[in-house]
Formats: C-alpha cells, sequence, structure tokens
C-alpha cells in the first residue's frame, strides 16, 4: 500500500494492508555508513566530481550545494561535512560519496519523492476546512520529514485545543510512479478530554464550591451540559488562575497568589484532574485614598468625591481598576484623550491596610485630526460619517465618542462589538479616530412556513434592504397567509433626506383579519383594512426624536360566520346580524368605516443596540388623531418605557412597562353601546402577557346556553367573546441567562420574566334578550321571536280551510307587542332557547403570570416556547400554559 513514516507519528505505526517499503536510514546514520569504509589520505586532490541517481536536479545544481569543487584539496573532514549539507537541503532522502581513495568523487543521490496530493483520514469533529491551513506541506511539494513532523505536530495541537488530548496522525505514504507519493494522514480523534475533578488545596477562607463556581473551567457533570467548559484546556487554566486572583484581590487579599496548578490525566488517558494549591494571605483594608493631578482643570479635592470607597472599606482591586477607567473617562470628557491615570500603593503589612493615591498626569488637551473607516465596501463612508458624534478639528470627547459607536452599532450593518479606536495623531495635541469594520449582510429574503399556537399555519414570504445600494435606506415587501390573517405590504424609509437629518417613508398595505373565537371554534368577524401610511420623523436633540405620521385607512367589518345570519330577518336577502347566535355587541360593530388620522411620537433614546439592547433605556409617547374627515373621530395615546442593564456574569436584565388609553369623539350609537368601535380598542393576551390566551385578558361576554327547560346543557355550550377596552398597561420584567459555549453554538437565549397587566374601560353592553321566567320554577323559559316581513311587520298565518277550500292569506300587523292577530289567525315566530350571558373581566385588577421561556435560532428557522403560570387572574380570563413560534419571527 506504502511506506509507513513510523519515525514521524504521534503513535506508534499500524501495520498497512498491503506490504511496505521501509524508508531509508536517518541522515546522520547514513552520512556514517557512507564514509565508514573510506580511509582517504589527508591533502588530496579532486579530479572530477560526477552525480548520478538524480532526476529532476541538474549535476551542476547538486554540485553547487557542496562545498567541494575539482582542483581542491579534500579529506575525510570535508566530505563528511559535504554529505551534511547536501541532507540539510532536505531535497535528497539518501546521499552517498564514493571514490574518494581516487580522487574522482561519485556523488550517488536519491531525490526525496513529490507529494502528488494530502489526503485526511478519519476526522469527523474536525472538518478539512479546519484542519488544511494548519499542514503547510502542499501538492508539488518536496516531501521532508521534518515538514511531515511539524505538521503531525500543528494538528495534534489543534485537537487539543479542542480538548481531545488522546488525538493520534499517523502520517503515511502511498508510493506512485515517476517518484510521486501520495501523503495521507490518519486521524484516531479520540473522545474528548474532560475535567473530570477541580481540587483547591489551602483554602480556608472559601470554599471549593465557591471558588470553582468562580472559574471559566466546569467539572464535567451531568447538568454540566449548558455550562459547556467542561473540556480542558491548558489556555483557560492559565485564565483560571487569574480568575481566582482576581477574586481574592476584590475581597481584600491582596497577597493571595496561587503556588501550582497541576493538570493530571486519569489513569485511562480519557479526563484530566486539576489540582490548585493556593496562599491566601491575610485580608486588607483601604486606608488613606487620595487624587493627585497634575492637570489644572482638574482639582483633586472634587475628584476624591467621585471614587467608590473609603478608608476602612475591605481592600478592593477591581474598584480600583474601575475608579482608573473613570478617572480616565472623565479627562475624556474634557479633551484629554491620553490622560495617564495610575495607583500608586502603599502597603502596611502590620496594620493591613493598603493606602492608594491616583495620580492623574499631566497631558495635551487633544483635538480630532481625522476620523478613519475602514472595511466598508458596501456602506457608503457618508452613511457611517453621518452617525459620529465628531468632526475632524472637534475637541476631544469620549462622551461623544462612545454614543458614536453606539449609534454606528444600531445600525445593524456591522460586526457585533464595534470599537471606534483612538491613535496619537501627527502632533501631541492631535488624535485620530479609527474604526475597523466588519460588513454583515444586510438582506433578507424569507420563504418560510410554519406552525404557532396562536396562528395555526403560516406562510411567510417577504424580502428586505435594510441597506439598499449603500445608503442606509430601508426597502421592504412582505406577503403573509395564516389561519386568521392574510396580508401584503410594501414599505420604504429613507433615513436622510437630501443629507439632512430627516427621515421619511411610506407603507402601503392590504390586512385581512379574522377574529376566531376558540370557544366557539368559528370565525366571529372578519376585517378587512387597505390603506397607506406616510412617516416623517427629525431629531430634537441627541437622544430625543420626534416622529410624524398620517394614515388613511378604509374598513370593512363583516360576519365572520353564516350562523350569525338571521334568515328571518327583515328584507329581501337574508344578511341582518343575528344578535340571538351573534350577540348584539357584535351585530353594532358590523358596517364599513374611513379612518383618516394624523399622529405624532416622542422617542428618548439612550440603547447602545436597537437590535439587542444590553444597557440604556428608551421612552416613547405617541398619540393618534383620527378625524381629519373619514367617518371616526377618536385621540388613542400611549406610553411605554424599557430599561436594559448588565447585571454581572452575562447575566441582562431588562424593565418595561406600557400603557394607553382610546377616547372616542363620536357619540354613543345607543344605550349600551361603546362609542368606540371594537376593531380601534386595545387587548391583551397571547403576545403581549405571556401565561393568557389569545385575547384572553379584559371584559367579554360569557354566554351559557340553556334548554327549553332552563337548565343548562351538558354539552359544552359556553361561548366566551373578547371585546376590549379603551384603557390598559403592561409591565414585564425579564432576566437572560447567559449560556456556555455548547449552548450558544446551538443559538439557545433562555430568559425567566413576569408579566403585569390589564385591559378595561368598555361600557357594559345591554342584554341580547329579556328571556320570560317561569313563575312556578323561576327559571328561565324559551323566547318567542315574531318573523317579520320585508317592511317589518308581523305576520299572521289564517286558520286552515275547510276541505276543497283555498287556503287564507297571511294578514301582518304593526310590530308592536300589543298588537294581536285576528281572531283565529296565528302569529308566525320562531321559538329562542334561552341563554345566560355574564359581562366579566372589566377592571383594572392587575393580572399576574411567571415563566420562562427559549429562543432557538434553530435549522428551520427561529423558535421561540414560553411556559408561563398565571397566577393572578380575574373573571373570565383564559389562561395558557405553553405557547410557541415556528418559522416567524418574535
Amino acid at each position: 500500500m506504502g511506506t509507513a513514516l513510523g519515525a514521524l507519528a504521534a503513535s506508534p505505526v499500524m501495520a498497512q494492508q498491503q506490504s511496505a517499503t521501509p524508508v531509508s536510514a536517518a541522515p546522520a546514520a547514513a552520512a556514517q555508513d557512507a564514509l565508514a569504509p573510506v580511509a582517504v589520505q589527508p591533502a588530496q586532490i579532486i579530479r572530477s566530481i560526477t552525480v548520478r541517481g538524480n532526476q529532476r536536479l541538474e549535476p551542476e545544481t547538486v554540485i553547487s550545494y557542496m562545498p567541494l569543487r575539482v582542483g581542491e584539496q579534500y579529506n575525510n573532514e570535508r566530505l563528511d561535512e559535504s554529505l551534511k549539507t547536501l541532507l540539510a537541503t532536505e531535497l535528497f532522502a539518501d546521499v552517498t560519496i564514493g571514490g574518494a581513495d581516487t580522487g574522482n568523487l561519485v556523488v550517488q543521490v536519491r531525490e526525496n519523492p513529490v507529494i502528488n496530493r494530502i489526503v485526511l483520514e478519519g476526522n469527523k469533529r474536525l472538518k478539512e476546512d479546519k484542519i488544511r491551513p494548519e499542514i503547510r506541506l502542499a501538492p508539488r511539494q518536496i516531501f521532508t520529514r521534518s515538514k511531515v513532523r511539524a505538521d503531525v505536530a500543528r494538528i495534534v495541537e489543534l485537537y487539543r485545543r479542542q480538548g481531545r488530548f488522546a488525538a493520534t496522525v499517523e502520517p503515511k505514504i502511498v508510493q506512485l510512479d515517476q517518484n510521486r507519493v501520495d501523503l495521507v494522514f490518519e486521524v484516531e480523534e479520540g473522545p474528548k478530554s474532560r475535567v473530570q475533578q477541580i481540587n483547591i488545596i489551602g483554602n480556608q477562607r472559601f470554599s471549593d464550591s465557591e471558588l470553582r463556581g468562580e472559574m471559566a473551567t466546569k467539572q464535567a457533570r451531568i447538568t454540566s451540559f449548558f455550562s459547556g467548559n467542561t473540556s480542558y484546556d491548558p489556555d483557560r487554566l492559565a485564565f483560571d488562575q487569574q480568575k481566582l486572583r482576581l477574586f481574592y484581590l476584590t475581597n481584600g487579599y491582596a497577597d493571595f497568589r496561587v503556588v501550582s496548578a497541576v493538570a493530571e490525566l486519569t489513569p485511562d488517558r480519557r479526563d484530566f484532574i486539576i489540582t490548585y494549591v493556593v496562599e491566601e494571605g491575610e485580608r486588607y483594608k483601604f486606608g488613606d485614598v487620595k487624587v493627585e493631578s497634575e492637570i489644572r482643570d482638574f482639582k483633586p479635592l472634587d475628584l476624591s468625591k467621585t471614587v467608590p470607597f473609603k478608608t476602612g472599606d475591605f481592600y478592593d482591586a477591581k474598584k480600583v481598576e474601575d475608579t482608573v477607567t473613570s478617572l480616565t473617562e472623565t479627562a475624556g470628557l474634557f479633551g484629554y484623550a491620553f490622560a495617564d491615570v495610575r495607583p500608586r500603593f502603599d502597603r502596611n503589612k502590620d496594620t493591613k491596610t493598603m493606602s492608594v493615591t491616583f495620580n492623574i498626569g499631566n497631558a495635551p488637551r487633544q483635538y480630532v485630526e481625522r476620523i478613519d473607516i475602514n472595511g466598508n465596501t458596501v456602506t457608503r463612508d457618508k452613511v457611517i460619517r453621518r452617525e459620529f458624534r465628531l468632526a475632524e478639528g472637534d475637541p476631544f470627547n469620549s462622551l461623544r465618542v462612545k454614543r458614536s459607536r453606539d449609534r454606528i452599532q444600531s445600525l445593524g450593518f456591522f460586526q457585533d462589538n464595534l470599537e471606534v479606536e483612538q491613535t496619537q495623531g501627527s502632533a501631541p495635541d492631535r488624535v485620530i479616530l479609527s474604526t475597523d469594520l466588519e460588513e454583515k449582510s444586510t438582506g433578507e429574503l424569507q420563504l418560510s412556513a410554519g406552525f404557532s399556537s396562536l396562528e395555526r399555519f403560516l406562510i411567510n414570504l417577504s424580502i428586505r434592504q435594510r441597506n439598499f445600494m449603500g445608503k442606509g435606506q430601508e426597502l421592504r415587501a412582505g406577503i403573509n397567509y395564516s389561519s386568521f390573517s392574510k396580508s401584503i405590504e410594501l414599505g420604504f424609509t429613507e433615513p436622510y433626506l437630501f443629507d439632512r437629518n430627516i427621515a421619511v417613508g411610506f407603507d402601503v398595505y392590504r390586512r385581512d383579519y379574522r377574529s376566531f373565537n376558540f370557544t366557539r371554534d368559528e370565525t366571529s368577524y372578519e376585517q378587512v383594512t387597505t390603506g397607506g401610511q406616510l412617516r416623517a420623523g427629525v431629531p430634537l436633540t441627541e437622544y430625543v426624536q420626534l416622529a410624524l405620521r398620517y394614515g388613511l385607512n378604509f374598513d370593512e367589518i363583516n360576519l365572520g360566520s353564516e350562523s350569525f345570519i338571521d334568515p328571518d330577518g327583515p328584507g329581501p336577502e337574508p344578511v341582518q346580524c343575528d344578535p340571538f347566535q351573534a350577540g348584539r355587541f357584535l351585530c353594532e360593530q358590523i358596517g364599513d368605516r374611513t379612518v383618516s388620522s394624523l399622529g405624532y411620537s416622542l422617542v428618548y433614546n439612550t440603547l447602545n443596540n436597537s437590535v439587542r439592547p444590553s444597557s440604556g433605556h428608551r421612552v416613547i409617547f405617541s398619540q393618534d388623531f383620527a378625524g381629519l374627515g373619514g367617518s371616526v373621530r377618536y385621540l388613542k395615546s400611549r406610553i411605554s418605557g424599557s430599561k436594559y442593564w448588565p447585571l454581572g456574569a452575562g447575566f441582562i436584565g431588562s424593565l418595561s412597562a406600557e400603557g394607553g388609553y382610546v377616547k372616542s369623539f363620536n357619540k354613543s350609537p345607543g344605550e349600551g353601546i361603546d362609542p368606540v368601535r371594537i376593531t380601534d380598542r386595545f387587548f391583551l393576551g397571547e403576545g403581549q402577557i405571556r401565561g393568557f390566551d389569545i385575547r384572553g385578558v379584559g371584559p367579554r361576554v360569557i354566554r351559557t346556553r340553556l334548554d327549553p327547560n332552563g337548565d343548562p346543557i351538558e354539552e359544552r355550550q359556553v361561548f366566551d367573546e373578547p371585546l376590549g377596552g379603551r384603557a390598559y398597561y403592561l409591565g414585564r420584567a425579564e432576566v437572560e441567562i447567559p449560556l456556555g459555549s455548547g449552548a450558544k453554538e446551538l443559538g439557545l437565549r433562555p430568559s425567566v420574566f413576569m408579566d403585569v397587566g390589564a385591559v378595561f374601560g368598555v361600557k357594559r353592553p345591554l342584554p341580547t334578550a329579556n328571556f320570560p321566567t317561569d313563575p312556578t320554577t323561576g327559571k328561565l323559559r324559551p323566547l318567542i321571536r315574531p318573523i317579520l316581513t320585508a317592511e317589518g311587520l308581523r305576520q299572521c298565518s289564517p286558520p286552515a280551510p275547510p276541505a276543497g277550500s283555498p287556503p287564507g292569506s297571511i294578514v301582518t300587523i304593526p310590530n308592536d307587542p300589543a298588537a294581536t292577530c285576528p281572531a283565529n289567525f296565528n302569529l308566525l315566530a320562531n321559538s329562542i332557547d334561552p341563554f345566560l350571558e355574564n359581562f366579566v373581566g372589566n377592571t383594572p385588577k392587575p393580572r399576574v403570570s411567571i415563566g420562562f421561556g427559549v429562543n432557538w435560532n434553530s435549522p428551520f428557522g427561529p423558535f421561540r416556547i414560553d411556559i408561563a403560570k398565571a397566577l393572578v387572574k380575574a373573571e373570565g380570563d383564559d389562561a395558557k400554559l405553553i405557547t410557541f413560534n415556528v418559522g416567524t419571527a418574535f
């Protein structure tokens, strides 16, 4: 099969299935064997030099590598030197020199083969695109043992970085014609080496578990899947020593040191046991704390008041470091970009105190010399430069630099953790700002299908470009279809109109919505909205923006089910809404309306990232007035606020609250009818407050059907129709939990949350019907409903005619309970079984739910699942434990 390179393998050479040809001996041994039988007298003259065995190299090339020339004197030492020189070129597998006794030297060479191709076998955990860059040899290069040995070491090291210390790599060659070979690296990956145990010796103040919790490396346990750092990594071992030192230094142990850190393989060579030996030392307190400044603008006394610790506090190295950063940033606010802040320590071992003096060195005030932007190949320079809060020639200000970074990051066009670096300019008072960008894909073409607990089956086709033509413009179009909604939308946004900080945009859309009643298993009503919106926005200050909008919508609200149509209603066609089926409150909403609205929003935003914020806050106040024409008049006001902040150790906390109220300027159409139509009200439920079903919170009418005797029907005959409210509030508290590298690679982002909210304020609707009561049992009895003509008159059927006589004619009477049919005539009517209607949920009492959820960027689309328990409910609220979405944004 080939030749085994036993001397190069990281493990013993395995036998080939076919016979293997041994490679010649090592170069040094070959040189000794070549010269061993030769006995040359000193000071002999070289008469000729002949090269034999060469195939690719010319004889003159081979001779050029030797220190011997024709006519020169030679001896054994010079011949030995020539051999070593030729072998050091790594062009030859074997070299001998003959004819030393005659002066006619014959150099016999066997050239190293040429590599035809390089093959990797057995690598599963590491793909070829990860290993290939570590291999320095390449096809058409000369094969040498030293280079193969180096490549083997690099591959093994690559596996060790992945925690696979049992991995071995065995190189083999397959001989081909024309002195060519195939080089094969056979990889035995072995299991991943994990940290079985972490032992700590010498700790007295803190327990082993506390110290292990500070380390990045975790012990391999059944529950350690989410931690991810259970594999052994020498670099992480060194990092953990620094983590231990930092932990002790932040707790006042200034003399702490790690005496030794040893990682040992278990007897089966599969896992590691790590042992730390530590010396804790004594605990120190802060002594005198001072600030000295060589910059005239800074008063040491005022700066001393900003130091977050005082004499007598336990020593904390982290607070010292934070103070250095804070003082440096403070200097940057005044234009000193390169202020040198150095803490000076004075340790007193007798009193166990550590005095700290912060010295701010003298530095010139800096000005921005220029701004360098690198790496933007699609995005135009002006799109980035207009986000900088500094211009060339401005005084340096570190707060504006940070704000510039956050604004560029919030564009969403570039990599995460973007930085704006500061370097010394052409003069001591000049600074250069530069940022190295890595552009991300800003175009989105999505064709997805999925299933959600809210909308059942859904399809989404959308195209969106957030950086159209590199100008920062946004262009989008989308089509959505689900069981309860269909829509088509087109929108465009220009963030800087005519290079001015004025954003303009428009949206046009058509949206079909079906309000589905799950208790009835049928659609309550259908709403078709066709319209558009014009938008504009201008900044008022750095953090405050004003957004204006005008919208024009045409709404059509129709019955959602044929069962709600009254077949016996007046008119030539049966198109009347049947209140006994749909409810009086729903029949009152049917019709076409035009909404012409003008609105504005005031936005205060300091978030560090608009996509996934981790610090900052945002407050939005908005109002929309409908009544500039159209048939609907109302004022809808909303306010919302959210705050994000890092909690440490990768945790991110957030608090948000919002509320709204809509006031109608239309008169109420009648008693018990709210002037705000149902489509303009607020709703809460799944999607807003977790732990409740869709529209599961707030005012609703619960209808319980009865049999003709007034008794509840045993079958499920309780219908629930949410009505929404004119006012609502909603609050959320959430903590995003960090995960280890293993879970991060899967795209998991878990969080725990608590939601609080309510919707209320709608007018109590009148009962659909007043059923008569049986005077004996007190139970409700069926209602007799007359069948009306197209003119709204009651009908009386004549008595049965005598045999052989034609039937009589129907007589009409006014639709008045006092009106009676003629003698022997019967009133045409239907019998309506009784039902009970309860109006519930119209209360500002807070509903509370808690739970946890997980976002997962799955291979088949984004996935979100929430498990929430409703702790506080009101009568009529519909709770729901689990909600999820697949294949749609969340």
